[in-house]
Order: structure tokens, then C-alpha cells, then sequence
């Protein structure tokens, strides 16, 4: 019985706001009921989805423990009121985990074997901080497979520095100011905003509140403020917290369809999925890893990063995103990269992070009809990179 790929369109995506770790927004809230938040509020903006149309929940967790764990695809999707009969799973590709959520489950609708996925994933870094309960092989480090630094992800930013020595600490902290006064300007024009669902937060303190905006940024952050912060992975490093992603809550999901499908349904096709690709770097370099995954896809496509109109890479630490643009020749300040600022100011929940890169792609494709291609790439923890291509469904400039 022979099949035939169709083609797979992202329909919509939401997020709670990103809270600050430990004393932050969701310091009492249960990361559980942040993926039930995310996933009513899709099902609450497309009412012409049925609920017994979705074939699958794709949640992906990097330290899958306590309200992290069970299978969280599914327990989420019992706890959101889908019908018993939708499935789900759970997926953990470190800092790639959404990313790969939405490949793996999309893959299964170009297959056929889905119609409707949601798609996403969670991270709750106060509750669970990365690498809880993990026990690595003791042959990693005595039969030298990595160095000892590839397990702590900021010493892999400073060994970035060292294999780029062009990037300064000054040119990563300007790129970090510039993080954040973009995404100060996004929030000040209400891009950001569309796409954030109210959480219900608790504190005993505090009694109940409501999050309703990214809790990380820091507005008015200046060269001047950086240049003294400590370097806290070498002595008289590079890497800050002031030029990194901080350690985060959050939670993401999104609604993807055959394109067909989504048209029967009445249901908008904010972007085409064309192609994506993983690969594998030296683990102690992990953030080269957007590299290798872009090269791969580019080449197999046949197209070139000129041919990029938008870029959503994820800002686990700026050396990391300037290594990617100085790989392909882009200029660290080029409009086409995270035109909305990213995760050096909104903050980086792990796994959660591939789908808001999505989110802000398919709103800035809204806008950008001229605009055909874009891709959303991210580093991975053990040296690994993921890149996603996609297609502006309104794109308007012909074939």
C-alpha cells in the first residue's frame, strides 16, 4: 500500500509567560498544570478543532521527574479534558525537546498516520533543575569520551570563546543589550503579548495572582551593567548571566495539521514545515551545533542562508549565536535574527524553547508576506544542533 508524504502546516501555538526560577512566578504551580494551561487555551482558540480529532500529544520534558514525568504527553492531555481515546508521549531532546516534538510528531502527519498533533513541551528549572537525579556513565570521563566540561553547559560557552576567539565578551554582551532592547520594543508594540495564556499563580506569601507577561527581561540593560558581572565558569571568562539564558519555568504547545486537513477543519496554516535536520558536534562545543543541523538542511534543499528571510535561533548563550553567524558569514546586528529579541531576555525553559522560536516565526511571517523562507534552530545539550525550515504560507513574491 503505497503512501504519499503530504504536506504539514504549524496552526497555532501558545505559551504561558516565562517565569525566573527558584522565588519566581511559578515557584508553587506544578509543571504539570502549566502544559494543561497551554493546551486548553489551543483547543479555546480553535473552536473549529474538534477535540476527537487530535491524534496525538507530543510533550517534551529534559529532566523528566516528579510532575515532569508519567508520560507527560498523556497525563496532560487526561488533565486538559481531551477525550480518552487522544494518545500522548513524552520526548526529551535536552534544549531541543519542543523542537522535536513538533519533528517527530509532524514526520507522523506527512507519513498519514496523523491528521491533528499538538505538539510541545515544558520545563520547570526551580522544581527540577537540569541534570536532577541523572547519574552519567563513569566511562564518559574515564575512558575520555568527553571532557569533563561537556557536562556543565556554561563551560561549553567559554570553550566556544576559546574556538572563536573573535568573539569577545564585549561583542556578547552588545548582542545581549540588543536581545533585550528588542524585546522591550516587541513587548512596548504588542507582538509578544497575542500569544501568551494567563496562568493562575499561588504564593503563600502573596496569596493568588495572575502571570500575564515574561517575567526574565530586564529593560534598560546597558553595556556598562554587564561589564561587571561576574564570570562564574572561569576565572576572568566570557560567559555571564547578563550574556546567557537564565534558568527558567515555562511552557509551550502548538496545533499542527496535513495541510489538507487544516483546510477542511476552517483552520488557519500560519506556516508550511519544508524540512529539518539534526546533528551531532563535539560535546564539549555544543552550541556549534546550529552549524552542522543548518548546513545539512540547506544543502539537502538546495538553497542558501541568503535565501533565509527570517532566523529564530535560540539564545542559549550569545558566543553561541554569534558562532552561528559568523559561521555563515551574517552580521551579529543582520534584521533577519530574532527580530523580537530571544531567550538572553525572555528566558530559556529547556525544553519548551523550540515552539516559542516557532511562534514568533509564524506571527513575523504574518507580517512579512515578502518573506518565503525561515528557519528556527537551536544548540542541544551533548553537543548536538536541530534546525526546522519553514514555508511563509503567505508569502506573496511567486515561485
Amino acid at each position: 500500500m503505497p503512501r504519499t508524504a503530504r504536506d504539514v502546516v504549524f496552526v497555532d501555538g501558545v505559551r504561558t509567560p516565562f517565569g525566573k526560577s527558584g522565588k519566581g512566578l511559578y515557584a508553587e504551580t506544578r509543571a504539570d498544570d502549566m502544559v494543561v494551561r497551554v493546551i486548553r487555551e489551543l483547543m479555546r482558540r480553535n473552536p473549529d478543532l474538534p477535540p476527537e480529532r487530535i491524534d496525538e500529544v507530543a510533550i517534551a520534558a529534559t529532566t523528566q521527574i516528579g510532575d515532569q514525568g508519567l508520560t507527560i504527553g498523556r497525563t496532560a492531555a487526561i488533565l486538559a479534558g481531551l477525550p480518552r481515546s487522544v494518545p500522548g508521549y513524552a520526548i526529551d531532546r535536552m534544549c531541543a525537546g519542543a523542537l522535536t516534538a513538533v519533528t517527530t510528531s509532524g514526520a507522523g502527519i506527512a507519513f498519514g498516520a496523523y491528521d491533528v498533533v499538538i505538539a510541545g513541551g515544558v520545563e520547570h528549572m526551580g522544581r527540577h533543575p537540569m541534570g536532577e537525579g541523572v547519574d552519567p556513565n563513569p566511562r564518559f570521563l574515564s575512558e575520555k569520551l568527553v571532557d569533563p566540561s561537556a557536562l556543565v553547559m556554561g563551560n561549553t560557552a567559554e570553550n566556544l570563546h576559546d574556538r572563536y576567539p573573535s568573539i569577545t565578551k564585549e561583542r556578547a554582551d552588545a548582542y545581549a543589550v540588543r536581545s533585550q532592547e528588542k524585546v522591550a520594543k516587541a513587548y512596548a508594540d504588542g507582538k509578544i503579548q497575542p500569544d501568551l495564556v494567563e496562568v493562575v499563580v499561588r504564593s503563600l506569601e502573596q496569596g493568588y495572582g495572575l502571570a500575564t507577561k515574561d517575567e526574565p527581561p530586564r529593560p534598560g540593560t546597558t553595556m556598562e551593567s554587564l561589564a561587571g558581572l561576574k564570570t562564574p565558569f572561569r576565572a576572568h571568562g566570557n560567559v555571564t548571566p547578563g550574556n546567557a539564558a537564565g534558568l527558567n519555568d515555562g511552557a509551550t504547545g502548538a496545533i499542527l495539521a496535513a495541510e489538507e486537513v487544516a483546510e477542511e477543519l476552517g483552520l488557519d496554516a500560519k506556516m508550511r514545515l519544508v524540512d529539518f535536520s539534526f546533528a551531532g558536534v563535539e560535546p564539549e562545543v555544543m552550541g556549534v551545533g546550529p552549524v552542522p543541523a543548518t548546513e545539512k538542511l540547506l544543502a539537502r534543499q538546495g538553497i542558501t542562508m541568503d535565501e533565509i528571510g527570517l532566523i529564530e535561533i535560540n539564545e542559549a548563550f550569545a558566543v553561541q549565536v554569534l558562532a552561528f553567524l559568523e559561521h555563515f558569514g551574517i552580521a551579529d546586528d543582520d534584521a533577519r535574527v530574532n527580530p523580537w529579541g530571544g531567550a538572553i531576555a525572555l528566558g530559556h525553559p529547556l525544553a519548551s524553547s523550540g515552539v516559542r522560536l516557532m511562534m514568533q516565526l509564524a506571527r513575523q511571517f504574518a507580517e512579512r508576506p515578502d518573506v518565503r523562507y525561515g528557519i528556527t534552530t537551536m544548540c542541544v545539550g551533548m553537543g548536538m544542533g536541530g534546525t526546522v525550515l519553514w514555508e511563509n504560507t503567505n508569502y506573496e513574491g511567486g515561485k
